[in-house]
């Protein structure tokens, strides 16, 4: 396989692109080197085969969505609090909002999961690991709430973040901002 690192994100990121737009039916390693404006057979280099290739999104989809690790090493100078935790989730919206093919993609990865088993062991390999850290990072920072606090605040940030990006007229009554506040004011409780 070729080990170009940029070539390689370019693929991915074009793959991103495909699975938002056609689903994981659409995704072909055609579509990938269309989308990245490439010599045909460039994507089956990098990868070698579909399911390489699908295995390989979730990482890059995380990455693109991470936050930079220097703002929240500032804002952790600060002592924890609620505020900090509103901060954060705040910035998780505003991540994938300028991400949206990006998350949009990783449903689609989830959704495939439901119907294969060996996506679904790699997908939830990837992701139990990921929904623990943001575990043991809320708990080690010493921000307010416990594990179910953390637990409760992923899965409705989750929810909210779902329909913002599938169904946003669902939930224009409300302003996001409003949400995320209101998300974490029920949900943390005061430092």
């Amino acid at each position: 396989m070729a080990q170009n690192p940029e070539r390689r994100a370019a693929l991915l990121d074009a793959a991103i692109e495909v699975l938002a737009r056609e689903g994981a039916r659409g995704l072909t390693f055609r579509a990938v080197d269309v989308q990245a404006g490439v010599p045909t057979g460039t994507a089956s280099n990098y990868f070698g085969k579909r399911d390489d290739l699908l295995n390989q999104i979730a990482p890059r989809i995380y990455a693109r969505l991470g936050p930079d690790p220097e703002a929240v090493a500032r804002t952790l100078e600060e002592p924890p609090s609620k505020a900090i935790v509103v901060r954060f989730m705040h910035e998780l919206m505003g991540r994938v909002t300028a991400d949206r093919t990006g998350y949009i993609a990783l449903l689609e990865l989830r959704l495939e999961a439901t119907r294969r088993p060996e996506m679904r062991e790699a997908l939830t390999a990837m992701l139990r690991p990921e929904y623990e850290e943001a575990i043991r990072f809320h708990l080690d920072s010493g921000l307010p709430g416990d594990r179910t606090t953390v637990s409760v605040l992923y899965f409705a940030m989750l929810g909210l973040i779902v329909e913002h990006l599938t169904t946003p007229d669902a939930v224009a009554a409300d302003t996001l901002d409003a949400l995320v506040d209101g998300i974490v004011d029920r949900v943390v409780p005061e430092g």
